[in-house]
């Protein structure tokens, strides 16, 4: 069943946590400003907690790498293990693994391949990745309607690692949302993957700029890509008033890249909610108890009038 996080979720996820527990982590990226809030977020979670060892290890994006941190999670029989995956077609895989070892196993945050045929003790927990797209779509329509350019805009996409279904889903919503509406004639000039980091979309969108075409939209799969647009952008001196940037996460660099009116809006992914329902997940299915397989965390849509209420969120 797909449920909403709740107290009553916590309140059942949190029952009784007196005995101690192991928890190993296996993180996609440390050097990912997401995935870092994700690790903090772990960890403040598991620090409230009494009898719960939390150990993270950094994949480093190398699922051979993540496989083989798996596989040791399992030879130190573990409790539990959390993963941010490197691959999400690497999950049956993984499930497998864990299911035979009989180790619980909560995917966080990047959707496994296998969500719909999970094993017993086994979760995600994470947020509704179309979601994120439609949000950034119709709010980016909006804006084109107010400036006269909902029929003839030139929109470009900063994919994150086609190897993960949120870049795919985020994408494929966001064109979805335009179509659907008043923009259903904005052309998509272009999409490329910048595999969710800053320098690699600075590169991009630098090319784009060269390449002499306009530039109205650039909706950016994740916030870290969305600021290496805008260097790109104010560093061939084209006026941030002319180009709508959207972005994901609301991260801190994000907001202040809003707050300097570089930024146009961003969807706000709960990092400490994702990883407090992990560990709560994991500490949970490590005693025996059952969870839902899918619990999901809600994106909200986020502009320079409401930035204020998410300036400590994340």
């Amino acid at each position: 069943m797909k449920i909403g996080y709740t107290a009553a979720i916590l309140a059942v996820l949190m029952a009784g946590t007196a005995s101690a527990e192991t928890i190993s982590v296996s993180m996609q990226s440390f050097d990912n400003n997401f995935q870092t809030l994700l690790r903090e977020g772990l960890q403040a979670r598991a620090s409230t907690l009494n009898g719960v060892n939390l150990q993270i290890e950094d994949a480093q994006t190398d699922v051979s790498k993540q496989r083989s941190q798996v596989d040791n999670f399992i030879a130190a029989g573990v409790d539990a293990i959390i993963m941010t995956l490197a691959d999400t077609s690497a999950s049956p895989g993984i499930s497998e693994a864990a299911a035979k070892a009989g180790i619980p196993l909560v995917y966080l945050n990047l959707e496994p391949e296998n969500v719909d045929k999970l094993p017993k003790k086994q979760a995600y927990v994470g947020s509704q990745e179309t979601d994120a797209g439609r949000l950034g779509g119709e709010a980016a329509c909006s804006l084109l309607k107010e400036k006269g350019e909902a029929s003839k805009a030139q929109v470009y996409i900063l994919m994150g690692d086609l190897a993960h279904q949120a870049s795919r889903d985020r994408t494929s919503s966001f064109k979805d949302a335009l179509a659907a509406g008043d923009c259903k004639a904005a052309t998509i000039a272009d999409e490329q993957s910048a595999a969710w980091a800053r320098t690699n979309a600075m590169d991009m969108t630098t090319n784009w700029i060269t390449a002499g075409q306009p530039i109205d939209v650039v909706f950016a799969n994740n916030d870290e890509m969305a600021i290496g647009a805008i260097q790109a952008l104010k560093a061939s001196g084209v006026s941030m008033d002319d180009v709508i940037v959207v972005g994901i996460d609301a991260t801190q660099d994000a907001l202040a890249a809003m707050a300097a009116g570089e930024l146009d809006m961003t969807v706000f992914q709960n990092a400490k909610q994702q990883a407090a329902s992990a560990v709560d997940a994991a500490v949970a299915l490590a005693q025996g108890k059952s969870v839902d397989k899918e619990v999901w965390v809600p994106f909200e849509l986020v502009t320079p009038k409401n930035m204020v209420e998410y300036a400590k969120k994340n």
